[in-house]
């Protein structure tokens, strides 16, 4: 699957920057292989426009803000949240204001500490997690773009057969390299995956579960939003819960922006976040490592291009639930 050649997947919300790094002015980001601007108006909304000042085409992520709107760092041409120009200033006084001029503007929202940017009508609203209604701390984990396909790194977010081998260095059971038991329930627009699986518990996970022993026992309750998006609820046999949020949004056919944060319900004083991050960084690190060496034109349709085994079940539906969308919204738009 190619993901600027699959209309669908501008019908979904993704977390494209965080809120923190528009303070200074516009970002430019690509999504789905599109040049867009992110910023923020006068009233703190998000805004996201088409990269490219319809004056003489200057990216509009080198301009700056003026009076709530986004002036182009060119001309100085204002443009609003709907990117309609509203001011040119080489034009007399009296002809200021509102004008029939415009770039392509998208829908943006800013949920959880991200500017969320949607390319089209979105088909579901952006998830509600409720570690944010449980009064959960949440902790920023990192913002990078990773070199391989987002539906790769959904796939082995729900890929317990892995634990043993790629992360053998930090939680890995080699004693227990078979996969654990699944169960999954599946929705219109993902599924629920819930499993037990036993892990060891390295020194520096002692401090942060704040557990002794060498071994424990991930209670694992997680959800995939198709496309691109997993919350994985972990619960230790202590009663710590460890949520974490990954988004894989779609920059273009090989490269994928990993926005993960963390949510727990303890405090900076049980396990520093620093901590927590720095061991989560191990972990995804290693991810990552063996994610970017896989080919990033994932087959929907596997028939003859990869093989399976029982614990792929959760990959297989991803592809399975995705290929019927766009199969859908083929029709729809065949008969529109």
């Amino acid at each position: 699957m190619r993901v600027t050649q699959t209309p669908l997947l501008t019908q979904f919300w993704y977390p494209v920057i965080p809120v923190s790094l528009l303070e200074g002015g516009p970002r430019a980001f690509r999504l789905l292989g599109r040049d867009i601007v992110v910023w923020r108006d006068g009233e703190g909304r998000a805004a996201a426009l088409d990269d490219r000042c319809c004056h003489r085409t200057a990216k509009l992520s080198k301009g700056f803000y003026s009076n709530g709107v986004l002036a182009c760092g060119y001309h100085g041409w204002e443009f609003d949240r709907d990117g309609t120009v509203v001011r040119v200033p080489q034009r007399p006084v009296d002809r200021q204001g509102r004008t029939n001029m415009s770039v392509p503007g998208y829908r943006a929202e800013i949920r959880y500490g991200y500017v969320w940017v949607a390319l089209a009508e979105p088909l579901y609203p952006i998830p509600d997690f409720e570690e944010e209604a449980e009064g959960f701390r949440h902790i920023d984990e990192f913002y990078e773009s990773w070199s391989c396909a987002g539906l790769r790194v959904m796939e082995n977010s729900f890929d317990n057969a892995h634990f043993a081998f790629v992360h053998r260095a930090s939680f890995g059971d080699q004693g227990h390299p078979e996969p654990a038991k699944v169960e999954i329930d599946e929705f219109a627009d993902g599924f629920t995956f819930r499993s037990e699986v036993p892990v060891r518990n390295p020194e520096a996970q002692k401090v942060l579960l704040n557990m002794d022993s060498d071994t424990t026992v991930r209670s694992m309750n997680a959800r995939w939003y198709a496309p691109f998006l997993r919350k994985l609820r972990i619960t230790y046999p202590n009663g710590l819960v460890h949520s974490i949020v990954t988004a894989a949004t779609p920059i273009d056919d090989q490269h994928s922006m990993i926005c993960q944060w963390v949510y727990r319900n303890d405090t900076e004083a049980d396990a520093p976040a620093q901590k927590v991050i720095d061991f989560d960084r191990v972990v995804t690190g290693e991810d990552r490592e063996i994610l970017e060496s896989t080919d990033w034109d994932v087959p929907l349709d596997q028939a003859g291009r990869e093989m399976n085994m029982p614990s792929d079940k959760p990959g297989v539906m991803m592809r399975r639930i995705l290929a019927r969308m766009i199969a859908d919204a083929d029709i729809v738009r065949a008969v529109e």
